[in-house]
């Protein structure tokens, strides 16, 4: 059995299950336990450790997830690499429910999460401009074009607080400053990635639009999870494809984000 990973893959909501034939890891980090056992095992050639962001039974939402954990968990089996999949709502009317959308920016809109592995002995202040890795998104777009996704190459993630889900007003105001997607999860995993020298690439698939881009009553929990129940298989399909995928030497400018900076501990 492998007991290290070279790809980590955090599962959203919906996906709480990746490998076959896998090794269950309990780790403890200093910062808690993850959301449940990492499962690690071989996608083709590739050694992958998968954590379900939200616990396999769901248990922790949005603002509660042990973000921190998750990454260094990953990071210490040796993950140089991570996709996240997940459910997001759109902002534009022509992103329909099964559009995928790699994002190239994100928005911040959470309040009160954690943010940050350096917040004693020291400030570290890492690059951020650019938050995803440009290496693992051309890979995820030629990948979900490939298998015939209605596939969207960039736009802006806007993360909110959750768990509720945006009013009227406020997904006008996010579709109006031209942010493509809305979701609960994708900050501050991305930036805990950077600061762990991680790629981090986040695989997003529409699943309703947003409240203020239709008329109705707007979205529910059971409908996202019902429509990302409908595509799971297909998702599963495509993170797969993009873990085979994935070149096997980082050239990206991820793995130098910590270079020339002094850490107040050392890393995993």
């Amino acid at each position: 059995m492998v007991t290290r990973a070279d790809i980590g893959v955090i599962g959203g909501s919906g996906f709480y299950s990746l490998l076959d034939d896998a090794e269950e890891i309990e780790l403890a980090t200093p910062y808690g336990p993850p959301s449940d056992v990492v499962t690690v095992g071989r996608i083709g050639s590739r050694s992958v450790a998968f954590i379900p962001r939200h616990g396999r039974d769901h248990r922790f939402p949005p603002h509660r997830i042990p973000y921190r954990a998750n990454l260094w968990a990953l990071r210490s089996l040796g993950v140089g690499q991570v996709l996240a999949p997940s459910a997001v709502g759109s902002l534009q009317a022509d992103y329909g429910p099964g559009t995928m959308v790699i994002p190239d920016q994100l928005v911040d809109r959470t309040s009160g999460r954690v943010q940050t592995y350096y917040d004693i002995d020291g400030a570290v202040h890492v690059s951020f401009a650019d938050p995803y890795c440009p290496s693992g998104r051309a890979v995820a777009v030629r990948t979900a074009g490939a298998g015939n996704w209605q596939t969207v190459d960039g736009g802006t993630l806007v993360v909110i607080e959750g768990p509720r889900f945006s009013t009227r007003a406020e997904s006008q105001w996010f579709a109006g400053n031209g942010w493509s997607i809305v979701g609960m999860t994708g900050f501050p995993e991305a930036v805990l990635a950077r600061e762990l020298a991680l790629c981090y690439t986040s695989l997003c698939l529409v699943t309703d639009h947003d409240a203020g881009v239709e008329a109705g009553q707007g979205v529910t929990h059971d409908e996202v999870l019902e429509f990302f129940a409908q595509n799971v298989t297909r998702m599963r399909t495509l993170v797969a494809e993009t873990v085979e995928a994935l070149p096997e030497e980082r050239t990206c400018p991820c793995g130098a984000a910590l270079d020339g900076l002094k850490l107040p501990f050392d890393l995993p």
